[in-house]
């Protein structure tokens, strides 16, 4: 059974930094994409970046571009998002996902792709 454990989240001053941590057991999978995914009251879950297990193919939403950075490390199996210069719009509650996919050149954006969840970890910036 796979299971995906957020913590790092917390309440920051716009400008500050967080790094979001998510620790993954139970799968199986040689391919696959994992990603951080956020949603903010009253709107739809957004993916914010996503990352290939080969560690190579990495891919963020254009409001997220040059101040977020996904990585992973799989001797901890732990997946994790470093956000930096972070401002109010990036309050959400954020989402670690997978799924096992054979092949990809980037990993989808698109929640409904992915099956396996965390349960969340919420971030607040206030300014």
């Amino acid at each position: 059974q796979v299971q995906l454990v957020e913590s790092g989240g917390g309440s920051v001053q716009a400008g500050g930094s967080l790094r979001l941590s998510c620790a993954a057991s139970g799968y199986t999978w040689s391919r696959y994409c994992m990603g951080w995914f956020r949603q903010a009251p009253g709107q739809e879950r957004e993916g914010v970046a996503t990352i290939y297990s080969d560690g190579d193919r990495t891919d963020y939403a254009d409001s997220v571009k040059g101040r977020f950075t996904i990585s992973q490390d799989k001797t901890k199996n732990t997946l994790y998002l470093q956000m930096n210069s972070l401002k109010p719009e990036d309050t959400a509650m954020y989402y670690c996902a997978a799924n096992a996919f054979r092949w990809v050149a980037y990993c989808p954006a698109r929640p409904g792709q992915y099956n396996y969840w965390g349960q969340g970890t919420q971030v607040t910036v206030t300014s």
